[in-house]
């Protein structure tokens, strides 16, 4: 079974302007609708919290900008610094994007890109209501990025880059996009086991839901590779197993994904 590319990002794009206009039902990566673990902002903090987030860090986002997403913290391997430009592959309603700009502070400078309109409009709301000043939210595909080239510090990612059918053209826009010595700090999700294919072929479900779409460690490490990057570690969390096996309960999908921390540097 062969689904086109286009297929796949139209069906990631409907989906995530589902979570975006609030229908908890529609929640994917780190929730499931069978669970309806992301039915409430305590809940979402909740899911945060097992990702790796502190509760401080939850308090001083605007409401709403955490969606309960994700599959790790990526802040926590970015080691921002002040001063430097941040740019989020994927920045849903803002979450990672307003934690980098505390860090950065005024003189830095944070991008978010989603290629989902609704979520660019609810991350830009969110800004405004946390009077957020040195971010900004652009609508664009991953693989096609709207940035300068070498005009960025450090690339962030959480549970994104899964959901692209081409990852090395994400690979590649991401190099492009980076200064001489820029770095990768991602939080994905890697394919440890030859998937089923009644979930491998689940457009819906699976591939949306940050489940299909996930590369290997050898796969992700030459696409690394290919585009230039070195310094290249993918660490997978096995703790993570305790919430993924909850994205769809019952399928033992703990047994064929992890999430994975993936740093590399131009």
């Amino acid at each position: 079974m062969t689904i086109s590319n286009d297929k796949i990002r139209q069906n990631v794009r409907n989906r995530y302007k589902r979570i975006a206009l609030q229908d908890v039902s529609a929640s994917s990566c780190g929730c499931s609708s069978e669970v309806g673990c992301c039915d409430t902002q305590a809940d979402r903090n909740s899911v945060s919290e097992q990702l790796g987030y502190s509760a401080e860090e939850l308090k001083s986002v605007p409401e709403g900008a955490n969606l309960g997403l994700g599959c790790g913290n990526p802040q926590a391997i970015a080691s921002l610094k002040s001063g430097e430009s941040v740019l989020d592959l994927g920045s849903g309603g803002g979450f990672d994007c307003f934690l980098a700009a505390r860090q950065v502070g005024e003189t830095g400078q944070v991008v978010g890109v989603d290629m989902t309109p609704e979520m660019v409009s609810r991350a830009r709301q969110n800004a405004e209501k946390g009077n957020f000043t040195n971010v900004d939210f652009r609508l664009g595909e991953i693989e096609h990025l709207p940035v300068a080239d070498q005009s960025t510090d450090v690339i962030l990612s959480n549970c994104v880059i899964n959901l692209s059918p081409d990852k090395t053209q994400v690979f590649k826009e991401a190099f492009r996009v980076l200064k001489e010595g820029g770095r990768l700090a991602i939080s994905d999700v890697v394919l440890t086991a030859e998937l089923p294919a009644e979930i491998k072929n689940d457009l819906e479900v699976s591939y949306s839901g940050c489940i299909s779409g996930a590369s290997s460690i050898a796969d992700l490490q030459n696409m690394l590779e290919q585009n230039g990057f070195t310094q290249i570690e993918i660490k997978p969390k096995d703790e993570s197993k305790a919430f993924i096996k909850e994205w769809i309960p019952g399928a033992n999908i703990e047994k064929y994904i992890v999430s994975s921390t993936i740093q590399a540097v131009k």
